[in-house]
């Protein structure tokens, strides 16, 4: 008869103390906190808390998820399939707040394979329990939770347990993590198959190896080549932040290798130096050269992000940095596993994370820049209350047009747009309901357009005056 003991020893874990435990719980419970109090003070947009919203709330009410103010379906931006197992959340109660509760979780909960990661290395206890609260401490993690929504949060923990399910040769773990972690973002196809290198090349780990860069280039391929193209016939949006290497996804690719003069005179500049700070500061701690081939999986976000000519995906604000995070956190401990760091003790590492966080994370924005539609607060709250949201009527009646920032709290409907100066409202007849607030027009917008949209709305017949109150106004057309 086998002897159970051996494979029960090969798939074990340590068992997680309980302190952890109440960490993570800590961590998501502020995460949801604060990402629910920006929301309420009306600090969320359009882009990206409203697209996800409203594309989820549709599916869940079995309509094509075509988000409105973008004019296509939502398989056409990133081929973030994932979503469509959220909706089912929304069959149950249509909420916002599930999108905040999930983005919350996931993030916290990369802190307990990140713990695991740690003991599998054999750091001690407390220094397993110190890389936990690094992570939770990162920057990045933070301020992420205050940027609305994105599906790639919940890649952040699973890209974290496929690294600890190959290192304990669980293949089937592995490979239900790399299947959901796809299914969240179609650019994270590159990092799972450069993942997939790496446990090769470093790691020893075929199998898995092979797993993980088969299923990432083909669903980079599949996601790349089909299935955005399809719902979106212009292709792959993001490629226009690479105009200056090509007009199409392969000519942006063999650029990079035909024309490397291009290419250095981004790698080789002040951005990239100062965006490679923020990114390595927190964890410079523990970042040994010995062990930096750990970040080969982190390679196609590095050079994405170094590339483009978006400066948000440089900082420590935009999900763009986030699959490059699991990788320095491996890098970190295995130095630390190794004695190659320069602060080994648990308290000083941590003392680190902090003054890191208090440096880099944007917790301030509470007592400034999420104070400022104060003013105009309670009447935009009392001219939402007057929009009616039956689910019963998808069409005309509920339709409306508003500013990017009161978008996300009115996209349980079929259409809703924003008001954006590349793309101004043509008529207003097709809206059942217009609000505006002139103190403050919104992204994208300006007073000129608000002001323009208010006198069409003024001199429309069929539009009535249904509530005016610190500038903010709310029209609704008579039916």
């Amino acid at each position: 008869m086998m002897d159970a003991q051996p494979w029960k020893k090969r798939f074990s874990l340590p068992s997680l103390p309980w302190h952890v435990g109440v960490m993570i719980a800590i961590a998501a419970l502020i995460f949801l906190l604060c990402s629910s109090v920006r929301h309420g003070l009306f600090q969320s947009s359009a882009l990206d808390l409203g697209y996800f919203d409203q594309a989820i709330y549709l599916i869940s009410q079995g309509l094509p998820p075509i988000v409105s103010f973008w004019g296509y379906h939502v398989m056409g931006g990133h081929a973030d399939w994932i979503i469509y197992g959220i909706a089912g959340l929304y069959k149950l109660y249509p909420s916002i707040y599930w999108l905040f509760a999930i983005q919350a979780i996931a993030l916290a909960m990369g802190a307990l394979p990140s713990w695991h990661l740690a003991r599998q290395a054999r750091l001690a206890p407390p220094q397993a329990t110190a890389i936990a609260l690094v992570y939770l401490l990162y920057p990045l993690v933070f301020n992420l939770n205050l940027f609305d929504f994105h599906p790639e949060v919940i890649a952040l923990p699973l890209l974290l347990s496929a690294v600890l399910a190959a290192r304990g040769n669980r293949v089937g773990w592995f490979t239900l993590c790399i299947i959901l972690s796809l299914g969240c973002r179609d650019a994270l196809s590159l990092t799972i198959a450069a993942m997939g290198l790496w446990l090769i090349a470093i790691e020893k780990k075929g199998e898995c190896g092979a797993i993980a860069l088969s299923l990432g280039t083909a669903w980079f391929l599949i996601a790349t080549q089909a299935v955005i193209p399809h719902f979106r016939p212009g292709g792959v949006e993001s490629v226009s932040r690479y105009a200056y290497l090509g007009e199409s996804l392969f000519e942006v690719i063999a650029n990079i290798f035909l024309k490397p003069h291009l290419v250095f005179s981004k790698v080789f500049s002040l951005d990239t130096l100062v965006y490679l700070l923020f990114l390595v500061i927190p964890l410079a701690w523990g970042l040994s050269v010995r062990h930096l081939l750990h970040l080969l999986p982190a390679v196609p976000t590095l050079a994405m992000n170094i590339l483009s000519d978006l400066p948000s995906q440089r900082d420590l604000l935009h999900q763009y940095s986030l699959p490059a995070l699991p990788f320095l956190l491996l890098v970190a401990i295995a130095s630390l596993a190794a004695n190659h760091t320069w602060i080994k003790q648990p308290r000083w590492i941590v003392l680190w994370s902090l003054v890191a966080f208090l440096a880099l994370a944007k917790y301030e924005f509470f007592g400034s820049k999420y104070l400022t539609r104060l003013d105009s607060w309670q009447a935009t709250r009392e001219a939402i209350a007057l929009i009616q949201t039956s689910d019963q009527t998808l069409g005309l009646k509920e339709s409306v047009l508003t500013t990017s920032y009161i978008a996300p709290h009115l996209t349980h409907r079929a259409r809703l747009e924003y008001t954006k100066l590349i793309a101004p409202p043509r008529q207003l007849d097709e809206f059942r309901y217009v609000l505006l607030n002139l103190q403050d027009p919104g992204w994208a917008s300006s007073p000129e357009l608000a002001q323009s949209v208010l006198q069409t709305a003024q001199s429309n017949p069929q539009f009535r005056l249904e509530y005016q109150r610190d500038r903010v106004y709310l029209f609704v057309q008579q039916p």
